[in-house]
């Protein structure tokens, strides 16, 4: 039903996409490590299920009410930006810490660790625009059952995203070790990631709404 150049196509474009900082990634780890791998994969979970949201809302149609409805997405899409500028701001200030930097933080409880995850994913509206826009380059109408085949390329992104996010959940402690030892690198690493996210979150406040296509 799916061919096999659709299915690569979805998992390349999904892998570049997960392997780029933003802000699940930066939450995923700075959980882990201060509250260990339990904590992450907890995380973790909210995040696939806000995966599962947009990918269902894609699919349905509704997430073309962005489209039809602009204050909407600009609500949507300014709470991300804010949250990105936030997480960039607590990298660049000074005496900011990295992600990987070990710290005190009060454990949260699975419930919120669940919600932060699911919220941290929701609040960037471009995932369900990246469904509207990416996966129907890849199915092939002529082969029928096109929901389906929707849902079948959206879960192989899914699961390449949480693929990855796991491995990176189990390495935040071994990454953080090694960054911990060598201070330099881990003032680079956050600067880095903060400039990454200060510019991810000033490209998301200005682009305009999609269009449908």
């Amino acid at each position: 039903m799916i061919g096999t150049n659709a299915l690569l196509g979805v998992l390349l474009v999904s892998l570049g996409m997960v392997l780029t900082p933003g802000p699940n990634m930066m939450y995923l780890v700075s959980r882990s490590i201060t509250q260990g791998r339990r904590a992450g994969v907890i995380s973790l979970a909210g995040v696939a299920v806000g995966f599962l949201a947009y990918l269902t809302a894609a699919n349905l149609g509704l997430s073309v009410v962005f489209v039809a409805v602009p204050p909407l997405y600009l609500a949507v899409k300014l709470a991300g930006a804010a949250y990105l500028l936030r997480l960039a701001w607590q990298a660049l200030r000074p005496g900011g810490v990295s992600a990987f930097a070990p710290r005190e933080l009060a454990p949260d409880s699975p419930r919120r660790l669940f919600t932060m995850g699911l919220l941290t994913n929701l609040l960037n509206p471009k995932i369900a625009v990246l469904y509207l826009s990416l996966i129907p380059q890849f199915i092939d109408v002529r082969a029928g059952h096109v929901l389906l085949q929707g849902f079948l390329l959206g879960g192989a992104q899914i699961g390449v995203s949480l693929a990855v996010n796991l491995l990176i959940v189990c390495a935040a402690g071994t990454i953080a070790a090694f960054l911990g030892r060598r201070p330099g690198w881990l003032r680079a690493q956050r600067y880095l990631m903060g400039t990454v996210l200060g510019g991810l979150a000033v490209k998301l406040a200005t682009e305009n709404a999609p269009a449908v296509v």
